[in-house]
């Protein structure tokens, strides 16, 4: 007869959680601390890897972010010229300055633009037809607007407003 044992073996508890995933910035802390001392062996590389190519995929969004609004508000301006308002405006502005500074930062990027136009043309247009009582037919099916348009700070299209002499008095 077999005695049963009095001190069953535990099986190994689960490893505990990193401190990558359970406190981000903690983690991004840690790692400068050990980059800085070139402490290399300490490094969590596949984590720090991930978060660098992140890093370049959030600027990449970012860009084609800007240009949706942008290019939804360039649709906008011209196929509702009579509800244009001060806000349009400001907003064309400032999303030409913020893609201005962010190539600036990121001159990289620049050849990237063409395929992020691409790709933000279809939710500029999302974004028009949301914001306006216009069908998504009333919009040309690839964009209107050359990229040098688009960012150029003094591009408005359609029939030219008051709005913009007015603004730069």
């Amino acid at each position: 007869m077999r005695v049963p044992e009095t001190n069953p073996k535990i099986p190994n508890p689960l490893p505990s959680p990193s401190l990558y995933e359970t406190d981000f910035y903690a983690w991004t802390q840690e790692q400068v601390t050990l980059l800085r001392n070139e402490q290399w062996s300490q490094i969590d590389l596949q984590n720090l890897i991930e978060e660098i190519q992140s890093l370049g995929k959030q600027q990449r969004q970012e860009l084609r972010n800007r240009l949706s609004v942008l290019i939804g508000h360039l649709l906008k301006w011209q196929y509702q010229s009579q509800r244009r308002s001060r806000s349009w405006l400001a907003t064309l502005r400032i999303q030409r300055l913020d893609i201005a500074e962010l190539l600036e930062d990121n001159p990289s990027l620049k050849p990237y633009l063409e395929e992020a136009l691409c790709k933000a043309y279809l939710k500029g247009v999302e974004l028009a037809v949301g914001e306006t009582d216009l069908s998504k037919r009333t919009f040309p099916v690839e964009c209107p607007y050359s990229l040098a348009e688009i960012v150029d700070y003094d591009f408005y299209p359609g029939e030219p407003s008051k709005l913009v002499d007015e603004s730069e008095q």
